[in-house]
């Protein structure tokens, strides 16, 4: 089942338990993109802009827009295999992964669980290391109010994402992903304290793109995880806030294409 949605498609995919929304739009190489703990159920300007040069994938995690909630996925290590399952489903030979925050979290974790299934990685403000002395803020504890100073740098932009007076129905499915949020992150939060010391199975070359004004995930964790990660190259992206592909989605769109296309970001990084 398919429909269009501005310059891309909606499918929904049949998995046990229900069924996975998926955004997909462009041509060319594959690009699987996983989303942040907001932002799903909706094709972005920046999958618009990645679209120019890749065949992007954007699906919904489970419970999360407009997928089911898939109760067999239970932890960040099903959604390792989920995604597996899907990159089967769908037939891509070793796609580029793109994930940001929890999405970027997820996207390691595939990454070190098969190596040889991705073709290249790029991890956007990326959760999931425990480091104590820059603990990650927790979402659960904000106020609406907070929200958005704490997601975006400026905050007239933050207007199109928290509008003044929210509907109903935004209420609701701020809800729900957050509900589906927690089900994957709530303890330990946001983290595998495992995962640090399994970053040297990556072989895909990788990119590190943070926000210079994360107030969610410090930019400690992404330079961590360029440390771990053999041969990872690392980039900011000044004035900008986690809400990073809502805020400056030209930037990260233009380093991720560079670097999926030419094989270099700023650092000199190579593919």
């Amino acid at each position: 089942m398919a429909n269009d949605v501005g310059q891309a498609t909606v499918e929904y995919l049949d998995f046990p338990g229900g069924r996975v929304q998926l955004f997909r739009g462009g041509a060319g190489t594959p690009v699987l993109f996983l989303h942040a703990a907001g932002g799903a159920g909706e094709w972005h300007e920046f999958h618009e802009l990645l679209a120019r040069r890749f065949e992007v994938f954007a699906p919904d995690h489970p419970g999360f827009g407009g997928s089911d909630e898939l109760a067999e996925v239970e932890g960040v290590d099903d959604l390792v295999y989920h995604y597996l399952d899907l990159i089967e489903r769908l037939g891509l030979e070793r796609p580029h992964v793109v994930g940001a925050s929890f999405g970027g979290w997820v996207a390691a974790e595939l990454a070190v669980a098969r190596p040889d299934a991705i073709g290249s990685l790029v991890l956007l403000g990326p959760a999931g290391l425990r480091l104590p002395d820059h603990p990650v803020t927790d979402l659960f504890l904000l106020t609406p109010d907070q929200l958005p100073g704490a997601l975006f740098a400026d905050p007239a932009k933050a207007s199109a994402l928290f509008p003044a007076e929210p509907s109903i129905e935004d209420v609701l499915t701020a809800y729900r992903d957050m509900t589906a949020f927690a089900r994957f992150a709530w303890n330990p939060f946001l983290c595998n304290p495992k995962l640090e010391r399994r970053l040297h199975r990556i072989t895909a070359p990788t990119l590190v793109v943070c926000p210079s004004g994360d107030k969610i995930v410090p930019v400690e964790h992404g330079r961590r995880y360029a440390e771990r990660i053999p041969d990872a190259g690392f980039a900011l992206v000044e004035k900008c806030g986690h809400a990073m592909y809502f805020e400056r989605p030209g930037e990260f769109a233009e380093l991720i294409t560079k670097f999926l296309t030419t094989g270099a970001d700023e650092s000199g990084a190579r593919r």
